[in-house]
C-alpha cells in the first residue's frame, strides 16, 4: 500500500522539477564528455512512477530498467556495448543495466556498488551531483574495458536524458 501510494504522489511533474532543463543540460554536457574518453555509449532516463498495473504486477525497478533498455535501444550498439542508468524516482531507485558486451568484462557487483554512491546522494537531496558522480565512475570502468584506442567517435545513441 505504501509502495502504491508513493507512486500516485510522483509525478511527472516532480520529476521535472527533480530535473530541471539546467540539470538535464548538464547531464547531457557529461555524458558527451564521459563518450569521448571510451568507446561505450552511456544512456540516462529518469521515470517518476509506475503505471497502476505495474504497481499490481510489483514490478521492480531493474524489471523496469531492463524494459527501458530494450525499449530505448540501448542494446543497438555495434559493439553491444550500451550502458543504462535509469532512475525510478517514487522508489528513489537507481539500476545500471550494461549490454552484453559490457556484462562479459565487468561483474555486476561494481554496478551495485555505484548504484550505492548515487542513492547516498539521493537521500541527502543531491539527484543532479548523484547522477553526474555516477556517470563519472561508469566512466572510469568504460576507460578500462573499452578504451577509445584511437576510434574516431560515433555517438550511437542521444547524450540527452530521457525522462519518462
Amino acid at each position: 500500500m505504501k509502495r502504491f501510494l508513493r507512486h500516485s504522489f510522483t509525478t511527472k511533474s516532480l520529476l521535472k522539477k527533480t530535473f530541471p532543463k539546467k540539470t538535464l543540460e548538464s547531464i547531457e554536457l557529461v555524458i558527451g564528455e564521459s563518450e569521448k574518453r571510451h568507446s561505450a555509449q552511456v544512456c540516462f532516463s529518469a521515470e517518476a512512477s509506475l503505471s497502476v498495473g505495474d504497481l499490481f504486477r510489483q514490478k521492480t525497478s531493474r524489471e523496469r530498467a531492463l524494459e527501458v533498455f530494450s525499449l530505448q535501444r540501448v542494446w543497438d550498439t555495434e559493439d553491444n556495448s550500451g550502458v543504462l542508468l535509469y532512475l525510478l524516482l517514487a522508489d528513489k531507485k537507481i539500476e545500471i543495466i550494461a549490454d552484453r558486451g559490457i556484462s562479459r568484462k565487468v561483474e555486476s557487483g561494481i554496478w551495485v556498488e555505484i548504484c550505492k554512491h548515487i542513492e547516498e546522494n539521493f537521500k541527502k537531496g543531491w539527484f543532479e551531483k548523484g547522477i553526474i558522480n555516477g556517470i563519472s565512475e561508469i566512466t572510469e570502468i568504460l576507460e578500462t574495458y573499452f578504451p577509445r584506442n584511437g576510434k574516431p567517435i560515433e555517438n550511437e545513441l542521444s547524450d540527452a536524458p530521457t525522462l519518462l
